[in-house]
């Protein structure tokens, strides 16, 4: 039987040559169907072809993360980081009562600043990281923005419930199997942060919950 072969940060190091003329090919190619895609396109693979183009070009940047997992986390956290600035600047709009306007306001403000310092980590591995919100969290603005009062809030607070696990989960898997010591140490720090996140999302959830209007 034939095996799918399984590709990481590390192994496309190895494929530098192939890799490099394969990139310059689809350089056209990339231009022209960005193009016609009328700015659809996809920020995360973006960022993973800007990361090949990187180690093909040089296969001796030791500032590359090369551990999948590491790779990944500071996608994932990028990614979680901008649905919360987005969907809390919505919840400030949208919102009909303090208690979730302030929970926007605050995802907003906080979450801006944990993408900065994820930026600002990513960047000192040389890693590039996604630009702009992915399909799943454009889905769930239109969705949250098509509904009002507090059927939007209930739904606002049930998806930042939700994110907020995912994301201690996330953290939580980076403390314990990332080999790099500063994604480590970040994701440590954050955590509490994120706990705190979490609590004052289930408050706002069980109020929005228990309002009848």
């Amino acid at each position: 039987m034939n095996q799918k072969p399984t590709y990481n940060m590390k192994n496309l190091i190895n494929i530098k040559s192939i890799l490099s003329l394969f990139l310059y090919a689809a350089g056209a190619i990339l231009l022209v169907s960005s193009c016609s895609e009328n700015n659809t396109r996809d920020s995360k693979a973006e960022a993973r072809e800007d990361n090949v183009r990187k180690l093909a070009a040089n296969d001796t940047t030791a500032s590359v993360i090369e551990d999948d997992n590491d790779y990944n986390f500071l996608v994932k956290a990028a990614e979680m980081q901008m649905e919360m600035i987005s969907l809390g600047q919505l919840a400030q709009q949208k919102g009909t009562s303090s208690n979730v306007k302030e929970l926007g306001k605050m995802m907003e403000e906080e979450h801006t600043k944990s993408l900065n310092e994820i930026n600002t980590l990513a960047q000192s591995k040389s890693v590039s990281l996604p630009t702009s919100e992915t399909e799943d969290s454009r889905d769930a603005h239109k969705d949250l923005n098509d509904q009002n009062g507090n059927d939007f809030e209930k739904d606002y607070c049930k998806r930042m419930v939700d994110r907020h696990e995912d994301a201690i989960d996330l953290y939580e898997n980076a403390v314990e199997g990332s080999e790099d010591p500063q994604v480590r140490a970040y994701a440590s720090e954050k955590l509490p942060t994120l706990r705190t996140h979490l609590k004052n999302a289930e408050d706002s959830k069980e109020r929005s919950d228990n309002n009848k209007s």
